[in-house]
């Protein structure tokens, strides 16, 4: 058979432990043997980001924008224990967020429904997507430890040397201190973001924040979406017959539990980086969710919601035989490549990326399946392993 090929490459971020033996096994098994892949690759393992003092993730970002679609699979953000087991030289920062911050996307996050695995929550009816503002908060925040009595404040030095200060606290003690920021030109882009996917999904958009306590910080996010959207985005909505609407993040999850689904969530980074998880746990599985982060500029970057799995990659390293779900991965490497058959006008691209999904919810929908998703299958269900699950999707390609 001859395979698809492509015009131009797209940006291949390779990861960490099991992801990282997910992510050849989906290329062996169901890619190469049919698309001729263009990828320019870049190693995104955490002992490659510590040789390179991580500067492989800032290039791999910078290559995002001159090609314009990426795919990434999962990657560690190092703790203490990590940098003990990588003997790394520096705690480095989260791979996603280094990324999120040089494109200034927004990332969307929707749950992979498959028929036979019902949500946990009974009521949610249709796919709740997530819409996480990708830069700032705590991603980027700045972090100290105090060793006793004295005063900490917050300070901005404008370029003219005028000061403003606020008292952060008086400490008596030891303590901690945390600094975050964010920018107008940022939650502007979010917020664009956020709208237009909503027209061109024509779905409901939510926003919550939890400006009564941040009457600075979060009041700015809310102020920022309201004005857009009575300024741009209102008529069209109308139009539409969709609406937006703004809550406390703490009234929007009393809402989304009692919702039946159908709409766009957006959060702030960390609430959106929760609320994924919470969200792609109820419709079945962390593994059963897809991810893309978009740009203004209009780039592309697909990636699995969830993390390494590590306690699967030490099983593998003892020779242990694992069923890890690589459905995330599979729609990352799907998305990605149904973008740049978009962009480069490769029908045939588009085609063998869609075809890929549907068999792969064919096949679990079979009752062939990994082990996280046969316990709550409402039927028979026949758990394999991930090499079977795979040959399993290509079965159905042929």
């Amino acid at each position: 058979m001859q395979k698809i090929q492509m015009k131009t490459p797209l940006v291949e971020m390779d990861g960490d432990e099991m992801t990282r033996v997910l992510w050849q096994m989906i290329k062996d098994t169901l890619l190469t043997p049919y698309v001729d892949l263009k990828t320019e690759y870049y190693d995104l393992g955490l002992p490659h980001r510590d040789e390179t003092g991580d500067q492989v993730t800032i290039d791999a970002a910078n290559a995002i924008k001159k090609y314009g679609v990426g795919v990434k699979c999962a990657t560690i953000t190092p703790n203490s224990q990590r940098m003990d087991e990588y003997k790394l030289h520096s705690m480095w920062k989260s791979p996603n967020a280094t990324i999120r911050a040089i494109l200034d996307g927004t990332v969307f996050r929707a749950p992979i429904m498959v028929k036979g695995i019902e949500p946990y929550i009974r009521g949610w009816k249709a796919p709740i997507t997530i819409a996480r503002h990708a830069y700032g908060d705590i991603y980027k925040a700045t972090e100290m430890k105090v060793a006793g009595p004295g005063k900490a404040e917050l300070v901005f030095t404008a370029e003219d040397g005028q000061e403003q200060r606020a008292l952060i606290h008086n400490f008596l003690g030891a303590g901690i201190l945390q600094g975050m920021h964010n920018t107008k030109a940022s939650i502007e882009s979010f917020a664009n973001a956020c709208f237009t996917f909503a027209l061109d999904t024509k779905q409901d958009l939510w926003f919550s924040t939890k400006d009564t306590i941040s009457k600075t910080y979060d009041h700015s996010f809310k102020d920022i979406f309201a004005e857009l959207y009575e300024s741009k985005y209102r008529q069209a909505f109308e139009e539409a017959g969709i609406s937006y609407f703004y809550t406390l993040i703490d009234d929007a999850v009393a809402r989304v539990i009692r919702s039946e689904g159908g709409y766009i969530w957006a959060c702030k980074n960390y609430d959106g980086d929760v609320m994924s998880d919470m969200v792609a746990t109820v419709f079945g599985s962390l593994s059963m969710m897809t991810s893309v982060l978009v740009s203004p500029e209009g780039n592309y970057e697909y990636e699995a919601a969830h993390g390494t799995v590590t306690r699967h990659f030490y099983r593998y390293l003892k020779g242990e035989t694992t069923s890890t779900n690589p459905v995330a991965t599979i729609f990352a490497w799907t998305g990605a490549l149904n973008k740049r058959g978009q962009l480069d006008d490769l029908p045939e691209l588009c085609e063998f990326a869609q075809r890929l999904e549907r068999v792969t919810l064919a096949t679990i929908e079979s009752g062939i399946m990994t082990g996280d998703l046969a316990s709550q299958f409402q039927g028979e269900a026949k758990k394999v392993n991930t090499q079977d699950f795979l040959n399993a999707i290509a079965q159905g390609l042929c």
